[in-house]
């Protein structure tokens, strides 16, 4: 038997499978899917089994070391995905192997056995078997690969050792173990045998006589923690009964469970509306039969999508398939995970950073073994090993955070299409703003298109305040609240409602100049001014980390008289407390959530109104529903439409219409004050007036005419080096050989010097190719990347490639 293996080598000329024996005492456990460790000339390497074969072309193959998994962490269906990504986002397929499995499976690490008590009272009928049960009961627990190296045709009495849980394995990173157990005590005897056992203990005996008479009482397992704990003892008293052979021990596995202690309200269902009800017939046409259903749902903010996900997703268990819902990391709250908790209970795993990487891994774990039936996540989500798909959602799905900004480089959306055409499952894209180029493809015909215009409750949207700062400044206010603002918050304050305020920034200002001589500070790795932080005095870069104290001269020309300039959160927080004495303000951003557990707490308190005004980032512009907020406040509306990036109309529509949708989703009415010094700018003008269609049809304009997504699709590369000179010449020569290959009605634009044009000390120079959705250009340009695979291992330059980019900086 053969199985053809791709290996751990990020090198273009090795990604494709090799041939390798698969040992007799490992057929059991290799699959398609599996992770093994082979030899690749002297080093011994992981790889993924991808295919197996009776037969070999290659004449001389080497056998696979090792199976380093019981049980394979991806299925057949993960094994052809990743070949599409591999094809989609020109990246190696190991590494897209690699993205679907948890990061505490990617350590390397050994496998530990040893016998349960059903292994140990276990009599094999083989005299060699029984040899195989004394070798490991021995020396429990035991290296796998001892085992095998002692028993080489031991594989067949594992596998049956394992399924029969005769054979306990445990996999074990370092010092950590990548499952978790507890010690659980049984009764080993009847319930009148344990009486009489207690009548027969001498009177000092007083500590046996306890767990005792708690198994008389509660005949039945109990954790020893839990034992110990309740009644106050050591494990020597329970050593003496299970000795005594009174008591079982036994150790068993025990999920991590990052919701333990939490109750959740079973989720009534409410009576859905009438653009409700008519969404979910449209969709559940869908599943019967079964068949591969795209579709874009646009409702605005309010309008109930999350009312309609549950009931789609109930329809889908009842068919006994499964469900993934996405939605981006920053609304990934407790609000969201309680509703899907309340209504499907423990069938719910949920998968986000803020877990331990053990809590991630145990949530996987369930859903691997098809104990859950919906997986609730961020963008990686999307790989949740389920083998019998119905349903995958993609809330938000406009958000640029389901495009992974690392190798690989791949679309959460796309991954989830790929998934549901295999699966024949329905997709919805779920948005109040959605993308353009899926409004697009609605609008085409190509997906299905469904639409809620009214929020639930005919509740009204909220009036949305244009405020002109220009104008504030001329009146002689140059402070950063406009008097609107003011008015407002004084008014919520008084009315004891609550306030959202926006900004798009963190930090306490966007940069530090000196008056005198104009000097700005910058990063000393990256073209890039630094960020002034009060809370600490420092000055910090966003992108390399780097961190000074704060100057108190300028350190060019000396001068005392250097500023603060532009406005972060912390500044916002502190002139609040200033304009507003008694103020309480729950500031969210980067900063203040950096510990496990802190975003939910700051919500929790908001919520239970401990906090006048949430302050925040773009983690508080979605997915949050708080009944007592009225008035949202954005300032600096327009900061993102100077970014050097041809989406900055789109998102600051979709960000100014998402925080603004915070607002009167309850019974109060709700207001939105937006201060901008741009007014007259469309993006601006449609979001205030909750005009999405408008706003698509004036920036869809702008697409075709500068020959940008979704008529045209696009290409980045970026080369690194710390050499200008010769990064200058190799990206002259690699733009070259591009403009060689691309099809006549495609552009190649560069290669020019990146927007941010060194970070962490390295210079970078980028081109990108535009094309109509031509299938030769991909194979095309993978032949390039292959070609100068040799001239980048020589100079070291680094080359991305990001296919469909989200962010061109």
């Amino acid at each position: 038997m053969f199985a053809r293996v791709v290996v751990d080598v990020p090198v273009v000329d090795t990604d494709r499978p090799f041939d390798y024996r698969i040992p007799p005492s490992l057929t059991p456990f290799v699959a398609i899917g599996s992770r093994v460790s082979v030899p690749f000339g002297p080093r011994k390497l992981q790889g993924f089994v991808v295919e197996l074969s009776e037969t070999s072309e290659v004449q001389k193959t080497r056998d696979i070391l090792d199976v380093l998994d019981v049980e394979p962490p991806l299925t057949e269906e993960m094994v052809w995905l990743a070949g599409r990504m591999s094809e989609r986002y020109m990246c190696t397929q190991y590494a897209a192997l690699q993205s679907m499995i948890p990061a505490v499976l990617r350590s390397s690490y050994e496998k530990q056995i040893s016998l349960t008590p059903e292994g140990k009272a276990f009599i094999p009928v083989l005299p060699e078997e029984q040899a195989f049960y004394q070798y490991i009961e021995k020396r429990q627990p035991i290296s796998w690969n001892k085992v095998i190296k002692e028993f080489p045709e031991a594989g067949v009495w594992l596998d049956e050792g394992i399924k029969q849980k005769r054979i306990h394995v445990e996999q074990s990173v370092g010092d950590r173990v990548t499952k978790k157990t507890v010690t659980l005590l049984s009764p080993a005897v009847p319930v009148e045998e344990l009486e009489a056992a207690h009548a027969k203990l001498p009177k000092t005996a007083v500590r046996q006589k306890e767990i005792l008479s708690h198994f008389i009482h509660f005949y039945g397992p109990i954790s020893q923690p839990e034992l110990l704990a309740m009644l106050g003892i050591s494990h020597h008293a329970v050593k003496g009964l299970v000795d005594k052979g009174l008591l079982t021990k036994e150790e068993v596995e025990n999920y991590r469970d990052p919701f333990a202690g939490r109750k959740f309200t079973p989720a009534p269902k409410h009576a859905f509306t009438v653009q409700q009800q008519s969404v979910i017939d449209g969709i559940v046409a869908g599943m019967n039969p079964p068949v591969y259903f795209p579709c874009l749902l646009h409702g605005v903010t309010g309008s109930g999508k999350t009312e309609v996900y549950l009931e789609i997703m109930e329809r889908t268990i009842a068919q006994g398939r499964e469900a993934i819902l996405l939605v981006p990391e920053i609304a990934l709250t407790p609000q969201m995970v309680n509703r899907f908790k309340g209504r499907f209970g423990s069938q719910v795993a949920v998968m986000h950073s803020r877990l331990s990487q053990g809590e991630r891994y145990d949530e996987w774990r369930k859903i691997r073994r098809g104990e859950v039936k919906v997986a609730i996540g961020a963008r990686s989500a999307v790989f949740a090993p389920f083998q019998n798909l119905g349903l995958i959602i993609l809330d938000e799905e406009h958000e640029g955070s389901y495009k992974q900004e690392e190798t690989p480089r791949y679309h959460a959306r796309t991954i989830a299409q790929y998934r549901g055409m295999r699966h024949n499952a329905i997709v919805i894209l779920g948005s109040a703003t959605p993308s353009m180029e899926t409004y697009h493809e609605a609008k085409k015909g190509r997906i299905r298109f469904f639409e809620m215009t009214e929020r639930v409750g005919n509740r009204p949207l909220p009036e949305v305040r244009l405020v002109d700062m220009r104008e504030e400044l001329r009146d002689g206010n140059r402070t950063m609240f406009s008097k609107t603002l003011m008015e407002g918050i004084n008014d919520r304050l008084e009315k004891n409602e609550q306030i959202v305020m926006f900004l798009n920034r963190r930090g306490f200002s966007t940069f530090v100049m000196c008056r005198s001589c104009g000097y700005v500070a910058q990063c000393p790795h990256c073209d890039i001014s630094l960020t002034y932080h009060r809370s600490n005095r420092t000055l910090r870069c966003h992108y390399c980390g780097y961190t000074e104290r704060e100057p108190q001269v300028c350190p060019e020309c000396g001068s005392e008289h250097i500023r603060f300039f532009g406005t972060g959160t912390q500044k916002v927080e502190e002139e609040l407390a200033r304009y507003f004495p008694g103020i309480r303000v729950i500031r969210m951003d980067v900063d203040t959530t950096g510990r496990k557990g802190a975003h939910e707490k700051l919500l929790q308190a908001f919520r239970e109104g401990k906090g006048d005004v949430l302050l925040g980032t773009q983690m508080i512009a979605k997915g949050l529903d708080f009944p007592n907020v009225t008035l949202v406040g954005v300032l600096a509306a327009d900061s993102m439409l100077n970014l050097p990036d041809f989406r900055a109309a789109e998102r600051t529509f979709q960000l100014i219409t998402q925080v603004g949708g915070r607002a009167g989703r309850h019974e109060k009415k709700g207001e939105v004050i937006l201060q901008t010094y741009n007014t007259e700018h469309y993006s601006i003008q449609y979001a205030s007036r909750h005009d999405y269609k408008s706003f698509f049809v004036e920036e869809i304009k702008q697409r075709y005419e500068k020959n940008y997504p979704p008529y045209y699709r696009l290409i980045l590369f970026t080369l690194a080096h710390e050499n200008v000179p010769l990064l200058v010449k190799t990206a002259e020569r690699f733009g070259k050989k591009l403009r060689e290959i691309i099809p006549p009605g495609a552009y190649l634009l560069g290669p020019v010097a990146s927007p941010i044009a060194r970070i962490k000390d390295r210079y970078r120079f980028q081109c990108m190719i535009k094309y109509k959705s031509d299938p030769n250009v991909l194979p095309a340009v993978a032949r390039v990347i292959r070609a100068f695979d040799e001239e980048r291992k020589k100079t070291g330059i680094t080359l991305t490639v990001d296919v469909d980019p989200q962010m061109m900086m």
